[in-house]
């Protein structure tokens, strides 16, 4: 296979990636909009099968994503993986029977051009050891306490009010963060397996505690995006996005000795292009809501709801006068 091959392959792996976490998205957030969140909905929801196939849709995106870095460079895959937040607005748009707002157009081109700029610069510029054992606990430790931080407050809301869009960004946050940290530490199982892992050879159960971590933050990541699409598609899925390769980056360069491409300008480059992917999101924020993912009253009662009656209605009409003679 000659590299131009191997190039239009990473590509259009890459499109059906971004399709599928795009379709994953918008399916999770249908259910999201639907649900109360109460003590039961996690039940309820390991009962649909939508949400099963938004369970696969994501793992069909992620092995799309494995397979597009094998035939091509990460410069190109990751930039190309941004484009799942374009993709899902149009998408949720028509799923909902409405039309993408024009805050909406323009925050995705703000969140997307952010996210093009912190993926150009976040690469290694040499590449990087794999976590040790202890770093790879200390990082999940950590990582739980960030989750736990960034995903506590009040679970429930008052009727008719729409859940905060700050608690859903936070629990984006979450997802991406959780997501990230799988990342680093499958690098990390990936050469214990190899027998590379920094400080030696590891135990066996010590291998499969990594495992059970990874598992854990995958699985994590995978409900705080379903806890935090309740707010809304377009901001979380654009926080998503945004929170899983930083928190990589802040990995590789505080405990690899990696660094930002270009030196300094590739830091000045990365504090520039979170200022703009941050401009989108509050866009984003303000242009979308939960209204048109909302599940309609009609649909919960099997028709229309009663309507309030006019004081005409209310009172009786008065009886006529009786005809005199």
């Amino acid at each position: 296979m000659t590299d131009l091959d191997g190039t239009v392959l990473a590509v259009l792996l890459s499109l059906v990636s971004a399709a599928g976490y795009a379709l994953a998205a918008v399916a999770q957030s249908r259910l999201a909009s639907a649900s109360d969140g109460g003590r039961g909905a996690l039940r309820a929801l390991l009962a649909r099968g939508q949400w099963w196939w938004a369970v696969g849709l994501n793992a069909a995106g992620a092995l799309a994503h494995v397979a597009a870095l094998h035939y091509g460079p990460l410069t190109l895959v990751q930039p190309l993986g941004a484009l799942t937040l374009v993709a899902a607005l149009p998408l949720g748009a028509f799923s909902a029977r409405r039309r993408v707002t024009g805050a909406e157009w323009r925050g995705a081109l703000w969140t997307l051009a952010g996210l093009v700029g912190l993926v150009s610069v976040t690469g290694p510029a040499a590449p990087g050891d794999a976590l040790s054992l202890r770093e790879a606990l200390i990082v999940a430790a950590a990582t739980a306490l960030l989750i736990a931080a960034l995903a506590s407050g009040r679970r429930h809301r008052a009727p008719g009010r729409a859940p905060g869009r700050a608690r859903g960004l936070g629990h984006a946050t979450a997802s991406g963060v959780a997501s990230g940290v799988a990342s680093a530490l499958t690098q990390t199982l990936t050469a214990a397996l190899a027998r590379e892992l920094p400080g030696g050879t590891p135990a066996w159960w010590q291998t499969a505690l990594i495992a059970v971590l990874i598992s854990a933050f995958a699985v994590g990541g995978l409900l705080l995006s379903q806890a935090a699409y309740r707010s809304g598609l377009a901001a979380p899925l654009a926080v998503v996005n945004l929170s899983n390769p930083a928190a990589a980056a802040v990995i590789g360069v505080a405990l690899l000795g990696e660094t930002f491409r270009a030196g300094v300008w590739g830091w000045l480059i990365a504090a520039a292009a979170s200022v703009v992917a941050a401009r989108g999101v509050v866009l984003l924020s303000r242009g979308s809501g939960t209204a048109a993912l909302a599940p309609s009253p009609v649909a919960a009662s099997g028709g229309p709801l009663p309507q309030p009656r006019t004081d005409a209605e209310a009172s009786p009409a008065p009886a006529p006068a009786p005809l005199a003679g």
